[in-house]
C-alpha cells in the first residue's frame, strides 16, 4: 500500500535512512558563507530535517539550528543522531506550521524535502518565521539517471518497480522553484557529489526511498532479484556509484 501522507512516508524507512541516504558537499555551507552572509551566529530553522543529514553540516558550522519535523519515528532519529550538539532543539512541526515564532531565524533551510511541501503555505510560513534579510535555501540531491550504464539501469529498476515514483520524485519539484520564489529573485548553484556502495548498502539505499516496495508486496522480491543481477553486471571491485547533481536555490522572500 503506498502512504500518501507525506509525514508518515518514512516511518518504516528510518534505518535505512539513517545509514545510506547522501550527505551533502561542504561546498554548500561555503556556498552560503559567501553569498548570504552566514556565519557562526546565524540561526537556523532547518524544516523537514529528518534524520539530520543536512541539520549536522550546519551545526559542525556553529550554528543555532531548530529542527523541524513532522514524523515522530524521523524526529526520533534526529535527536539520536545530534543528541551530542547542544545547539540543536527539535521541533515538532511542519513547513506550513512550524510552530517557531514570528521573525526568530535568519534560515530557513530544506534539504530534499521541499518537493512534499504545500509550496503556498511553506512560503508564507518561511516569510512569518524569517527575520528582516533573511534566507530560504531550498536543496536536493539529483541522482543522474543516465550518466553511467549502471545508473540507467537502475533507474529502468525504479520506472518499473516503484510504486508512485513518477509521481512523487524531486526533479518535478526543482521544475517549478521559480513559482515557489515568484515574485522574489532566486539563486542556483550545482555541485557533483558520489556515493558508493557495496550490496548491502546498495539494497539499503534502494529500501530507503518511499517509492520502492516493501516486504510482503509481490514485487519486492523480484525488484531485490533485478538489483543483485544488476550490481553484479555492474560492479568494479565490490562497489557501484551514485552521482549526483546537488541542486542548491537560495533566495530571500518578500
Amino acid at each position: 500500500m503506498v502512504v500518501q501522507d507525506p509525514t508518515q512516508r518514512f516511518s518504516s524507512r528510518v534505518e535505512n535512512y539513517v545509514r545510506y541516504r547522501p550527505g551533502y558537499p561542504p561546498a554548500v555551507i561555503d556556498l552560503l558563507k559567501s553569498e548570504c552572509g552566514l556565519n557562526a551566529t546565524s540561526v537556523i530553522a532547518d524544516i523537514a530535517s529528518g534524520t539530520g543529514i543536512f541539520t549536522r553540516m550546519l551545526l559542525q558550522n556553529g550554528n543555532r539550528v531548530f529542527g523541524v519535523e513532522p514524523n515522530p519515528e524521523m524526529r526520533q532519529a534526529g535527536e539520536e543522531f545530534l543528541r551530542a550538539h547542544s545547539r540543536f532543539t527539535s521541533v515538532p512541526g511542519t513547513a506550513e506550521a512550524t510552530t517557531l515564532a514570528d521573525h526568530t531565524v535568519d534560515f530557513v533551510t530544506a534539504a530534499q524535502a521541499a518537493h512534499w511541501f504545500d509550496r503556498e503555505k511553506a512560503r508564507l510560513e518561511f516569510i512569518r518565521i524569517s527575520r528582516h534579510g533573511g534566507w530560504t535555501v531550498l536543496l536536493w540531491n539529483e541522482r543522474r539517471t543516465g550518466s553511467t550504464p549502471f545508473l540507467r539501469a537502475y533507474e529502468q529498476l525504479l520506472v518499473e518497480c516503484g510504486t508512485d515514483y513518477q509521481d512523487v520524485r524531486s526533479e518535478r519539484t526543482t521544475q517549478q522553484i521559480e513559482t515557489f520564489f515568484a515574485p522574489s529573485r532566486f539563486q542556483f548553484r550545482t555541485f557533483d557529489y558520489r556515493q558508493e556502495f557495496d550490496y548491502p548498502a546498495l539494497e539499503g539505499r534502494l529500501l530507503s526511498s518511499s517509492y520502492t516496495p516493501q516486504a510482503g508486496d509481490p514485487t519486492y522480491a523480484p525488484m531485490l532479484c533485478e538489483l543483485r543481477r544488476m550490481f553484479d553486471a555492474h560492479q568494479v571491485n565490490g562497489q557501484v556509484a551514485f552521482e549526483y547533481d546537488t541542486r542548491v536555490y537560495f533566495g530571500q522572500l518578500v
